[in-house]
């Protein structure tokens, strides 16, 4: 019994890390893009959080070839090309903290795509949930008052759809390959969903890149501490914790990211904003106790920052 606690203290706590890193990482993206294009950061971030995903693979002895590479590839252009490089683009002109809690909405898209996708009607309390995550982004997009962030807010929302799109994919190929390792998965899809953004970097016009101390301290916080040090503790988490208390604790990665703007980039929310990330928080409340109450995973194969 005292060997089962400590092993969850010990879950909880790479938890804890996890969820910090993951917060953090919004105010660490934002300020590096000052001295970078958002795609050439993007790329970066990308192509070396898989080559570090990768020596993980290959330190833990997990098979390297892995079926359904046709999936794999689709689910990196969705989840690495769709949700990182949208992110990242929205984080150009929109505010870091805004950012994250529209991206989070990702379990709503998830409930909603859900019922065209899986057949997965909405039932019971998810229907206040995806009321609460709808009248939040109106608060937070305020559409009768459409200002200078209103191209980024919309980006912000697309990444969290292309998120939900990839969390369903992921459910689906999890569905026909069960023993398909979530690690080699991972690294696959980050490294297929790298190509297309290390494309659009090397096409699209935009400021040489200032190779400062912060921005390479930025790229390697991304790429090795939200990568590669993320997945081994979340891994690590989910293994001796429900799922749905691993989902719902990395739930306050966007709060994290609200607050630590707020302080460190005087990103002050508006009233109307902090009414709809409000709304929004209690959404992925509801939406992570049914998680729990069914024992299954809000997204079983990708949580991101």
């Amino acid at each position: 019994m005292q060997n089962s606690k400590k092993i969850t203290i010990r879950a909880f706590a790479a938890l804890t890390v996890l969820t910090v890193i993951w917060g953090y990482n919004w105010v660490v993206m934002k300020s590096a893009l000052a001295y970078s294009g958002a795609f050439e950061f993007a790329a970066l971030r990308t192509v070396i959080g898989a080559l570090c995903l990768f020596a993980v693979v290959v330190y833990m002895r997990k098979p390297l070839r892995v079926k359904e590479m046709p999936t794999l590839i689709l689910l990196g252009i969705m989840q690495t090309s769709g949700f990182t490089g949208l992110l990242i683009w929205a984080l150009v002109e929109g505010g870091a903290g805004k950012t994250a809690v529209l991206t989070y909405t990702m379990p709503f898209w998830v409930m909603v795509l859900a019922w065209p996708m899986l057949g997965e009607k909405l039932r019971g309390l998810q229907w206040p949930a995806a009321i609460l995550s709808t009248m939040g982004m109106l608060f937070i997009l305020d559409p009768l008052h459409l200002g200078t962030d209103t191209f980024s807010m919309f980006l912000a929302v697309l990444s969290g759809v292309f998120w939900a799109l990839s969390v369903i994919l992921a459910k689906k190929l999890h569905q026909r390959s069960p023993d398909l390792d979530l690690l080699t998965l991972t690294a696959w899809q980050m490294l297929f969903g790298s190509i297309p953004l290390a494309v659009v970097a090397l096409l699209v016009p935009s400021q040489p890149i200032q190779w400062t101390p912060y921005f390479i301290g930025a790229v390697i916080f991304n790429s090795v501490f939200c990568n590669a040090l993320a997945w081994l503790l979340w891994l690590y988490a989910l293994q001796r914790l429900s799922a749905g208390v691993a989902s719902m604790s990395s739930m306050l990665a966007p709060v994290i990211g609200v607050l630590a703007a707020w302080v460190q980039l005087d990103e002050v929310p508006s009233t109307t904003e902090l009414i709809g990330m409000t709304l929004i928080a209690a959404s992925l409340l509801i939406i992570s106790m049914i998680s729990i109450r069914k024992h299954t995973p809000i997204d079983p194969a990708m949580a991101q920052d």
